[in-house]
């Protein structure tokens, strides 16, 4: 009697072990916290102080295969991260309002150096909030910079990576 206990206990392991999923299980992650929280250490390593009364442009993160890309994960990185920045008391200008920024439709914003200079010139900005990210296989890695807009010496750099969940894999337009 107790081998046949054994035995289906046994037996109800492996069956319920082989239907279990070998899928693994979609990372947890809050992007939203994850990205606001990116502001933190890159205001943390400036190299020299931001003055709060003059105010920084922010653009869309380019994918760095494409840097005339984005998507909407880039447009939200930047825009949470900017929102960290806010917070801290600095002032943004909205750039997706300007007519003077290059604008490729649904790719985002993207500066042209030229350009870079006008809208710090015209709007007394002292450095652009950029960034960039690689998708791997599993992690999206990104690269956020603040840099001077008058002789693009950067001020500040960040480097972190998120593990792509299937909302990160459907704002990257990935459909994996």
């Amino acid at each position: 009697m107790k081998k046949l206990i054994t035995g289906l206990v046994l037996g109800t392991a492996l069956l319920a072990g082989g239907c279990a999923s070998t899928q693994p299980a979609d990372p947890k992650v809050d992007v939203v916290a994850e990205l606001k929280d990116a502001q933190k250490p890159l205001y943390a390593s400036l190299i020299e102080p931001l003055d709060k009364d003059k105010p920084l442009l922010v653009t869309s993160f380019a994918n760095i295969d494409n840097l005339t890309e984005s998507s909407t994960f880039g447009r939200l990185s930047a825009d949470l991260i900017a929102a960290g920045l806010t917070d801290r008391g600095y002032k943004l200008i909205e750039v997706k309002m300007r007519d003077s920024l290059f604008i490729k439709q649904g790719a985002g914003e993207f500066m042209l150096s030229r350009q870079v200079q006008h809208l710090s010139q015209k709007h007394d900005a002292q450095a652009v909030l950029l960034g960039t990210y690689a998708v791997g296989g599993s992690n999206v890695y990104l690269n956020v910079r603040l840099v001077r807009s008058r002789d693009n010496i950067v001020l500040s750099t960040y480097d972190f990576q998120l593990p792509i969940n299937k909302d990160i894999k459907h704002m990257l337009n990935k459909r994996r």
